[in-house]
This record gives C-alpha cells, structure tokens and sequence, in this order.
C-alpha cells in the first residue's frame, strides 16, 4: 500500500488509523492502522501502512510523538463534495414545499432571492450557510447565489473566509415574467457576469473560484445563453445550470425553443455543455441526451431530497452510470429541505430503492456506490478530482475525523463493529456531532475558531 513521494516540502501532520476512500476501481476502500502524513502546503505526502513507521519517519524527518492517533471508532474520510445548493435560498429550507417546480420559484424563490441585493441580509445568510455546510462536512460546494453581483461575491469573500473549497456563481437571467423587478437586461447580465469573474478572480482566493451560471433555459434567452457559453469559454471556467428537473419545465423548453432537438440540445447549441460543466437533476434524459452529456464530458448533479420534495421526478442514477457520465450529488437547498450531504446520500438510496420497488429488475445502489457519488464522484463531477475527492499522495487533505460513538451523538454502537460497519452506521444515522473535525487542503476548519 506504501504509496509515497520523496518529500519536497516540510511534514505538517501526520496521522494513524481507520482511512476510508473511493477510487475508480473500488467504491470504497478501507486502510485500517495507515499513516497519512500531510505537508506544509496542506497536500498529502505519503500513506503508508502502520508496519512501515520507521521507515516513512526516517524518510520524510517526522517523529512517532509527531502522530495523530485516532480512537477506536473514529475515522478519516474525505470531505464531501455538494455539487449544487443555493445559498440564497437557505432561508426558508425545511418550508414552502407544497407547489410544483415553476410555481415554487415564482412564489417562494424569486421573491426571497431579490432581497439579496442588501448586502446586510446577504451576509447573514451566506455565512450562516457556510458555516451550515462546514459542519456538516461538505467541504467542497457548488454554490448558486443571486443576479447580485456585489452579494455574489460576498460568498466567495465568506467561503474564502471560513475555508471551504467553493465554486461560486452570480446567477443570469434576462426572462421573469412572474416577478418582474427580478431579472436582468441581456446587457446587465453579461457586464455584470464578466465584472463578477474579474472581481472574484482578482481576490486570488485559492480555493474559491467562479462559475458562470445561467439560471436555466426558461429564464434566459437563447442570446444571453450564447453570450455566457463565450464567456465561459474565453475564462476557461466552470458552468453550471438546471436541466430536465420536472415534466412541466421540459415541455416549457420544448416550447420556448422549438429550433432545438431537446432540453440538452439547447446548452449543447450555447457551447453550455462542456468537461466543465455540471447540470442538475436530470431526471427526464433520453439515452441520446445521456449520450451527448458523456461524449462532451459534462456532469450530473443528483439532488434526489429536491426532486421528491417538489415531486419532480426521480433520476435512475444506474442509467446514468451505464452511459459513463460523470455524476455527484447535491442537496438542492432549499428544494431540497436539508443543507447536509448526509441527507442526500440517504435520499439518493432511497429514491433507488423507490426504481426497485417499481421495477424488480433495477440494480440498487449500495451505499458504498452512493459514498464514491459523495466524494469521488464529486469531485469527478466537477473537475477538481486532480486535487480532491480521495486519499491521494498530491492531492489536497480534505478531509472529515469521524467519531462514530461522538458523546451525546446519534449512534448508539451495541457491539465491537468494524470499519465498514461503522462507516455505514454514520452514513445511515450520524450527524453534524459525529463530525469531530473538518480539514479542506490541510486547514483545519472546523470547530471554527472565531
């Protein structure tokens, strides 16, 4: 197992124990008594096995005294990865969730989603979420905000602030006919997009980056959408969107662009669908459209609490992984009524079960296929698996130190479990008090320190 570089900078950490991960051969595998030893610059720089101690000390100048040692029920895992939750919407999650989808945001989302102009009440929402997401483990998020451009960039200064990994995106839309004092003109939207990018840029944040973010086809015309492919293109910089969440929006699409052979084929035609880009939902794609998203290299965001909680549908991920497109989860905040991805690994095996139960022939996903879609698949899902998303030597130490048997926690542990075991207990019970510590590129960022 040693996998180790000669080291090139200082040792930071190192830590002894259970590590679990996923790589592309397994959904899950688990190291038990491993080193891990973090440098300076918050990469990891070895792991090796336990036996291996006096030689990897010798090798990288750290000292037995210098180790982490974990408890008995505790482990390392990687940090989860949230491929796409509104901030600005975190409000009012857990309510206002008896309306179909485009009632929904006409009734609920827009009208909170236009407050977010004052920058005072953008602020206590950002970092409430932030922080939210933080203790909960997700320590990568893909964060749609408002057509604010000032408050967007709020949230990159907060995520920044707290350390968590982030894309972040000023929402665009030049078409709402519902609340009309929310939208943009195409002008707006496409100077106030590029001035977002260029401001957001300009901070050299190292972990939070901008991604351009047209709404989704109802809300943007066909030139606004043209204009945001370019932009994208010429910053070589992430995109992400909404496609095919309800039955109602893909007949609106089907309507509002009747040039385009389908939802897909509407990005496809704006340069939106590219190895940088993540779609959520999903839940209504032909095999041709799941073919066009593998063959341009662009990525689902499965966001199952979302899509039953406004009865949208629900997305056959085995489907989606036959046709080998990439593929993470997302809580879908506030669709979806709960900010922690614990909520929607839980949601996303429910909603198999669901296919199952309808047809006895689907293969369910096992929970450890929904752990690699967590984090692996994550990352994968947004391009930044080349520094996140598994135990990795050169990759960033993000990371969450889990105490199964937390004190006054949700688990109650009958017998002595081992590893996988204990992995699963926390995925099917834990909580935000099982996560003891949280880590993204060696930082420790959670319990904050104020």
């Amino acid at each position: 197992m040693a996998n180790s570089n000669r080291p090139t900078t200082d040792i930071r950490h190192v830590y002894r124990g259970t590590f679990v991960h996923s790589t592309q051969q397994a959904p899950l595998q688990i190291l038990e008594d491993a080193l891990l030893g973090v440098d300076t610059e918050g990469k990891i720089a070895f792991i090796g096995k336990g036996a291996e101690l006096d030689r990897l000390s010798k090798t990288f100048g750290f000292s037995p005294p210098d180790i982490t040692q974990l408890e008995q029920h505790e482990f390392f895992m990687p940090g989860m990865v949230d491929t796409h939750i509104h901030a600005s919407q975190y409000s009012y999650a857990g309510t206002a969730l008896d309306m179909p989808l485009l009632q929904w945001l006409n009734t609920y989302t827009f009208p909170v989603e236009s407050r977010f102009k004052d920058l005072g009440f953008a602020h206590r929402v950002y970092t409430q979420v932030v922080k939210r997401t933080l203790r909960n483990g997700t320590t990568t998020a893909c964060y749609f905000a408002t057509i604010h451009t000032d408050a967007s960039l709020l949230l990159g200064q907060i995520a920044n602030d707290f350390g968590q990994r982030a894309l972040v995106g000023k929402v665009c839309m030049d078409r709402n006919n519902s609340v009309k004092h929310y939208k943009e003109t195409n002008q707006e939207s496409q100077e106030e997009t590029c001035r977002f990018i260029a401001e957001l840029l300009g901070k050299k944040y190292p972990l939070v980056k901008p991604v351009v973010t047209p709404r989704f086809a109802p809300s943007c015309t066909g030139v606004l959408l043209g204009q945001l492919g370019e932009i994208a293109k010429n910053n070589n910089l992430h995109i992400q969107s909404h496609i095919s969440e309800n039955a109602e929006e893909v007949k609106l699409v089907n309507e509002l662009f009747p040039e385009s052979e389908s939802y897909t084929d509407v990005y496809h035609k704006y340069n939106l669908l590219t190895d940088k880009t993540v779609m959520a939902h999903g839940c209504y794609l032909s095999d041709e459209e799941l073919a066009l998203f593998r063959e341009t290299g662009a990525s689902l965001s499965h966001c199952p609490n979302s899509n039953i909680s406004l009865c949208s549908g629900v997305l056959d991920v085995r489907n989606v992984l036959k046709h080998k497109v990439k593929l993470g989860l997302g809580t879908d905040v506030a669709g979806g009524y709960s900010a922690s991805m614990l909520d929607a690994v839980r949601r996303a095996l429910d909603s198999s079960k669901v296919l199952t139960i309808q047809d006895p022939e689907h293969e369910t996903l096992s929970f450890e296929e929904v752990f690699r879609l967590a984090t692996l698949g994550g990352s994968q899902a947004l391009s930044l698996d080349d520094q996140t998303g598994n135990f990795e030597v050169g990759k960033d130490f993000d990371a969450l130190r889990v105490n199964v048997a937390a004190p006054g926690g949700p688990i109650d542990l009958i017998q002595c479990d081992g590893p996988k075991i204990l992995l699963e207990k926390f995925l099917n019970l834990g909580d935000d008090r099982n996560i003891v510590e949280v880590f993204v590129a060696g930082r420790k960022v959670v319990p904050f320190t104020e």
